[in-house]
């Protein structure tokens, strides 16, 4: 049987040699290592996840000279990469020292494509953010992006910020889930018909009870109309800072208590129908 070379209109790869294509991943199981530290990208801040994450998403997904937006964007780990890879970036912080500081990150990233970056301060959850979003495109995108990032904070297990408006700070777990429902249904608006959605999350452990954060989560996305693609589980080794603990101190209580140690997260992958 003879194969069909061509690629989907959303994927920027040349088919015919997709065996070059080795880095790329295609099982749910992620081993991705230590961090990605080269360039401006710095483990400075907790909130950070691994470059490879976005750097994945972006080359599966998108085409050069599209637009990617990070509606959790920290310090741009997202933007940082979709500069490198030629894609236009929009993130959304609600810190602003900490969307200040990813500004300065992807200023001093390499920029072979000469493509747009722009970070704006304010909250995913916010009404407003959708036409601040839009107003920030390039021409002729018709007010929509190709691909969105999200990477909410695991609920409390750092607190980003003292603003009562941030997630990290929501009271509850259904307060929690509701807000970020906010942030999902203006996801959704952004996010052009038939394009790609990913939500990087974690589980918590609170109360001696496991919560399946991530599940709660994947729930929302779908309940927001994103069809879920794949559920990739990525190892969290090696990248623990402010996720995980002392091994030595943890293993005595997962041994006493009865528990499991996190070494885990999820790479959920939604796609918008239409």
């Amino acid at each position: 049987m003879q194969e069909n070379f061509e690629a989907p209109p959303d994927v920027d790869l040349d088919l015919s040699r997709w065996r070059e294509y080795d880095d790329l991943l295609t099982d749910s199981l992620w081993l991705l290592g230590r961090r990605d530290s080269s360039g401006p990208h710095t483990s400075e801040y907790w909130g950070n996840f691994v470059p490879q994450i976005p750097n994945q998403i972006v080359r599966r997904f998108t085409r050069r000279g599209e637009t990617v937006l990070d509606l959790f964007c920290g310090q741009a780990t997202t933007l940082i990469e979709c500069r490198r890879l030629g894609r236009h970036s929009i993130g959304v912080e609600i810190n602003p020292e900490v969307a200040e500081r990813g500004v300065e990150l992807v200023r001093r990233a390499e920029d072979p494509f000469c493509v747009r970056a722009s970070v704006i301060v304010g909250d995913s959850s916010s009404p407003g953010i959708v036409e601040r979003v839009r107003s920030e495109l390039p021409a002729g995108t018709h007010g929509s992006v190709h691909c969105i990032l999200l990477h909410p904070p695991y609920r409390d297990i750092i607190r980003f910020s003292d603003d009562p408006r941030d997630l990290s700070n929501a009271g509850s777990l259904a307060e929690f889930l509701a807000r970020f429902a906010l942030v999902v249904r203006n996801a959704h608006e952004l996010l052009a018909p038939g394009r790609h959605a990913a939500l990087v999350i974690g589980d918590v452990y609170s109360n001696s009870e496991w919560v399946p954060l991530g599940f709660e989560c994947m729930q929302v996305c779908r309940e927001a109309g994103l069809r879920l693609k794949a559920i990739n589980v990525k190892d969290i080794q090696g990248n623990e800072r402010g996720k995980g603990r002392n091994t030595n101190v943890w293993r005595f209580r997962a041994l006493k208590q009865g528990l499991y140690i996190f070494k885990h997260e999820y790479v959920m992958l939604f796609r918008k129908e239409g």
